[in-house]
């Protein structure tokens, strides 16, 4: 489907939405992912899915329906719905933080002492190693930074307020996918 009439499907997905379940249309823009379509003549609905979480949206019309799943991963949740409705304000304090965290991650001693080591498992670096994938790596140097009870790590998970290895390994990749983004607008310039 070409990138117009995308984008008039989110035209009418905000309003439905915002109409249906007080969303914030600027979260609809940021969180959801048009998938494709689902059935046939008169009952054809566009998809529409969560980049996060894989919630998804049935756009039939103008009318929207949240699929909602129950069970391990459930989707819908009350805290997903609540994420959706958040103000302006709000959204803009969470993208603060987030920016926050990428500078802290920037300067961090973890990130540039383990800076080369990370970028070496992304095949469009330059000084690319085969081996484990990047978020797998990044796994791998917390896993024996822990072990090892460096400093620098654990002032890191302190400043992040958390002790996810998860969650800090991703961290630690965000910096590296600015620096890959940087050295592609340079290769082309």
């Amino acid at each position: 489907m070409n990138p117009a009439k995308i984008n008039a499907l989110f035209d009418v997905l905000r309003a439905a939405c915002a109409r249906q379940f007080a969303f914030n249309p600027r979260r609809v823009t940021a969180g959801m992912r048009y998938v494709g379509t689902e059935g046939h003549g008169k009952d054809l609905v566009h998809i529409f899915r969560d980049a996060g979480t894989h919630s998804q949206i049935v756009l039939n019309s103008t009318f929207a329906t949240l699929r909602e799943k129950h069970g391990e991963k459930p989707h819908w949740t009350e805290a997903e719905k609540a994420h959706y409705k958040n103000t302006d304000a709000e959204i803009d304090a969470e993208i603060a933080a987030r920016q926050a965290e990428l500078d802290y991650t920037c300067s961090s001693p973890l990130y540039l002492d383990h800076r080369a080591e990370l970028l070496s498992h992304y095949k469009d670096w330059p000084a690319y190693q085969p081996g484990p994938n990047p978020r797998e790596a990044a796994r791998a140097l917390i896993a024996s930074l822990t072990e090892a009870a460096d400093p620098r790590l654990t002032a890191f998970a302190e400043h992040m307020h958390s002790n996810d290895p998860e969650h800090l390994a991703h961290l630690l990749l965000a910096p590296c996918h600015l620096e890959l983004e940087a050295a592609k607008a340079a290769a082309a310039a």
